[in-house]
C-alpha cells in the first residue's frame, strides 16, 4: 500500500545492522506508531536485519511489535540496489559510513529518485562536496539532502538557533564549549568514526579547493566583516564561561555552522554570526594528554604507514576510546554531553544584515544544551527527529529543496520542540 506521495514507505533506515543503525532503529521503533509512519530497514544481510528488528523490539519493550516492518536487501556497492531502495521511500536515514567511501552513491540515488536524504556525517570534505555537487539537482528534484544530523552538529546548530531566538537583539559572535561525561564503566566509539577521522585529516588539503568552488557558485556574496571580530583563543586556556580548561574542538561543528551562516546571509538575507568551537575537559592534565594524543594522531594520519597502524590498532592509539565492537549498553546508558554556547551582541537590532554596529557589544547570553550519550543515544534521537521534521515540516524549510546544513534547514521548524520532547534540554543559563 502506497503513501499519499505514492511511495510504499515514509522512511528507510539504511545501515540498520551497524552500531549506530541499531540505535536509530530503536528510536524509530519508539515513535513510529504515534507519528503514523510506515518504515523499513535496509542493509546487506537480511537475517541480520531481522535480528536487529527483534532486538530493537525487545530493547524498547515492544516484543514482537516490529514483525511487520519490511526488510530491504541493499549493498551500497551495487548502485541498482541502492536506487531500488530509494525509489520506494520518501526519505532515507543513512548510517553507512565512512561517508567519504560510501556516502555519495546513496545521495546520488536519492536525488535521482526524488527522495530526501539525511545522514550523521561529521566529515567536512564529504559534506561540502555533496553541497557543491548536488545542490542544484536536489533543488530541482524538490528534495532535501542534509548531513551532520547527529552529534555532529545538531547541538551546535540548534543551540545557536535557540540562542538567537532568545537573544532579543543582534548576535555578533558565539563560542561553543563541548563537554562529554562518561559513566563509571567508561565509553567506546565504533571503528567507523575513527576511520572517518583518519581519512578526513589525511585529505584535509581538499577543503581549500572545495570552499573556493562553494564561494564561487553557491555563496557568492561574502559574509560582512564585523567591526568587532571574534578572535580564536589559544590551544590551551581556562574559560570563565564553563569554569574549566579547554582546547580547540576539532570536529566539524565550526565548518557546518559557518555554512549555515553563509546560506542564511546569501539566500535568506539574515545577519550572520561569527563562531569558534572548543572542547571542555575535566582537568588541565586531561587537556595535556588529549593534546599529546592528538599530535600523534595528526602525524600518523598524514602518511600511509601511520594510517595503517591507526586502523590496525584503534584501541591503542586512542587510549581505548575507539574499538571495532563499539560500546556496551551499560556504557552508553551512563554517558552524557553538555554543549555550552555563549553569545555576545547588541540590544539594538539593525534592519539591514550588512549594516555594522559601531559601539562595542553591550549584551551577552549563555545557553546550555544537554542530552544522553552523544555518539549513539543522542545521535539516534537527532537523526530520527530531523527525518520526521523533514517529512512533516517541508513548508517551514527554506526554498523547495537543496543540499543544506541542519541550521539552515531546521531553524524555523518544529525540530527544537521535538528534541525537547525526547529528553534533549535547551536551557537559558541565567547569570
Amino acid at each position: 500500500m502506497a503513501t499519499k506521495e505514492g511511495r510504499e514507505f515514509d522512511l528507510v533506515v539504511f545501515g540498520a545492522t551497524g552500531v549506530t543503525g541499531q540505535y536509530v532503529v530503536e528510536e524509530v521503533a519508539r515513535i513510529y506508531k504515534e507519528e503514523n509512519i510506515k518504515w523499513a530497514v535496509a542493509g546487506r544481510n537480511v537475517d541480520k536485519l531481522r535480528n536487529v528488528l527483534t532486538e530493537s523490539a525487545n530493547n524498547v519493550g515492544e516484543e514482537g511489535s516490529l514483525d511487520g516492518v519490511s526488510v530491504i536487501q541493499v549493498d551500497v556497492k551495487d548502485e541498482d540496489s541502492v536506487y531500488e531502495m530509494c525509489k520506494q521511500t520518501r526519505l532515507v536515514l543513512n548510517t553507512v559510513g565512512p561517508y567519504r567511501f560510501y556516502g555519495e552513491p546513496v545521495v546520488k540515488a536519492c536525488v535521482a529518485s526524488g527522495t530526501h536524504h539525511l545522514d550523521v556525517s561529521g566529515e567536512p570534505q564529504y559534506l561540502e562536496k555533496m553541497q557543491l555537487k548536488y545542490f542544484e539537482e536536489a533543488k530541482e528534484a524538490g528534495i532535501y539532502v542534509i548531513g551532520a544530523c547527529g552529534f555532529d552538529s545538531i547541538p551546535a546548530e540548534m543551540g545557536i538557533s535557540f540562542l538567537k531566538q532568545k537573544f532579543d537583539g543582534d548576535v555578533n559572535s558565539v563560542e561553543t564549549f563541548m563537554s562529554l561525561k562518561n559513566g563509571p564503566k567508561g565509553s567506546k566509539v565504533n571503528f567507523g568514526t575513527w576511520q572517518s577521522a583518519i581519512y578526513g585529516l589525511a585529505h584535509a588539503s581538499e577543503l581549500k579547493s572545495l570552499r573556493k568552488q562553494l564561494n564561487d557558485t553557491l555563496f557568492q556574496e561574502p559574509l560582512p566583516k564585523s567591526n568587532f571580530p571574534l578572535k580564536r583563543r589559544g590551544v590551551l586556556f581556562k574559560s570563565d564561561v564553563v569554569n574549566g580548561w579547554c582546547i580547540p574542538f576539532l570536529g566539524s561543528d565550526r565548518s557546518v555552522v559557518l555554512r549555515s551562516q553563509m546560506f542564511g546571509f546569501n539566500y535568506l538575507k539574515e545577519r550572520p554570526v561569527q563562531v569558534q568551537t572548543y572542547f571542555h575537559l575535566s582537568s588541565l592534565l586531561a587537556c595535556l594528554v588529549t593534546m599529546f594524543m592528538a599530535t600523534i594522531f595528526f602525524l600518523m594520519a598524514s602518511n600511509k604507514c601511520g594510517r595503517y597502524l591507526l586502523e590496525k590498532f584503534p584501541g591503542f592509539f586512542s587510549l581505548g576510546t575507539f574499538s571495532r565492537g563499539g560500546p556496551t549498553r551499560e556504557q552508553v546508558k551512563d554517558n552524557s554531553f553538555t554543549c555550552t554556547i555563549h553569545g555576545e551582541g547588541w540590544t539594538e537590532k539593525l534592519t539591514d544584515p550588512t549594516d555594522q554596529h559601531k559601539d562595542k557589544p553591550d549584551k551577552n547570553l549563555t545557553i546550555v544544551v544537554k542530552g544522553p550519550d552523544a555518539a549513539y543515544l543522542a545521535t539516534s534521537i537527532f537523526l530520527v527527529h530531523c527525518g520526521l521534521t523533514t517529512l512533516k515540516d517541508e513548508d517551514k524549510m527554506p526554498g523547495k529543496g537543496g543540499v543544506l546544513t541542519p541550521g539552515a534547514a531546521f531553524a524555523k521548524t518544529s525540530l527544537l520542540g521535538r528534541l525537547q520532547s525526547r529528553g534533549i534540554d535547551f536551557i537559558v543559563n541565567d547569570p
